[in-house]
């Protein structure tokens, strides 16, 4: 996808304001760790469960009144279709979510009850930007990626401005490091360009950090053919965008993963110390924390990016 322009910082505060504007901030927790005080940004506490409210917000209010009119189609495997859902119904927009057929139950419900139509697909045989580009083009829709367009980015990086402001309020240092999730990057560029001062980790799978290989190589590298099987079902994401990719890479960001036992114990341990269900995908910053893949400095901020779980599989986790 080709746009007119690039995310901006500009474009991030603008963001923020509008969040602002709708909803208060998430909750700003903090723990200590190793002697050192951390500090977790809480995107699952969202009206959706997730940080995608965000960008999908930022995206939607930019529309005109005829693009609007004829409605917006997006894909997604369930935080961004909740994401889009909830801003279309907020603004009387037209939704239409493209969400394989293994997707969550919880987030497909969700996203029904939302008043979106879903159209399912087989996310082994099936290409959902294709079908989605066919349905935007059929409908004279707009098609809203869940990560390569400037203004999801930018509504995603309001959550930086958040935390930095939170932080200061508690007396905290500056954001020094920040440890986000990435399945195709668009929180982590939206937040290298919110706090340009801090470092930045992306943690993925193993075995879907293309991330994380692309980053090192310096050039973009699609996931590996038949990756495994992960619990992170929104980080599933095979191949990154030029978007977030060019944005990572200048900021010289890195990139680390995590196991899937590693994943489910960062789930354990935000449910026993902070008190929060968080989903499998949005626990991975944590998972690489807790598993010493990063180590803990002042000024570390964590985001801890969704809660949406299936309760059965969530219920095994904490069971061990």
């Amino acid at each position: 996808m080709t746009f007119l322009r690039q995310p901006t910082r500009a474009g991030v505060r603008d963001a923020a304001a509008k969040l602002a504007a709708i909803l208060p901030a998430t909750p700003l927790f903090t723990c200590d760790l190793k002697g050192v005080t951390v500090a977790f940004k809480a995107e699952s506490l969202q009206p959706i469960g997730a940080f995608k409210i965000r960008g999908a917000w930022h995206r939607l209010t930019a529309l005109d009144d005829a693009a609007r009119g004829r409605g917006v189609v997006a894909f997604s495997s369930g935080n961004h279709a909740q994401g889009i859902a909830w801003a279309a119904r907020k603004l009387g927009i037209a939704a239409t979510i493209v969400m394989p057929h293994d997707a969550p139950p919880v987030k497909r419900d969700a996203t029904l009850a939302l008043g979106a139509e879903v159209v399912g697909y087989d996310r082994a045989t099936e290409s959902r930007e294709q079908i989605a580009a066919r349905l935007a083009e059929a409908r004279g829709a707009t098609l809203v990626p869940s990560f390569d367009d400037p203004w999801i980015i930018e509504g995603q990086g309001s959550a930086g401005i958040e935390a930095a402001a939170q932080m200061a309020r508690a007396g905290l240092p500056a954001p020094t490091l920040v440890v986000v999730p990435c399945g195709g990057g668009g929180l982590a560029a939206g937040l290298a360009l919110a706090l340009p001062d801090a470092r930045i980790t992306v943690v993925e799978p193993e075995g879907w950090d293309d991330m994380r290989r692309s980053l090192e190589a310096s050039w973009i590298e699609p996931v590996d053919p038949n990756p495994p099987p992960t619990a992170c079902d929104s980080l599933q994401t095979q191949r990154v965008s030029a978007l977030t990719f060019d944005v990572l890479s200048r900021r010289d960001a890195q990139g680390v993963a995590v196991s899937e036992s590693e994943t489910a114990a960062a789930q354990r341990w935000a449910a026993e110390r902070l008190r929060l269900v968080i989903e499998p995908g949005g626990a991975v910053a944590l998972a690489a924390l807790l598993a010493g893949r990063v180590a803990p400095e002042p000024g570390m901020l964590v985001l801890l990016s969704g809660g949406n779980v299936d309760p059965a599989a969530y219920a095994r986790v904490l069971a061990g």
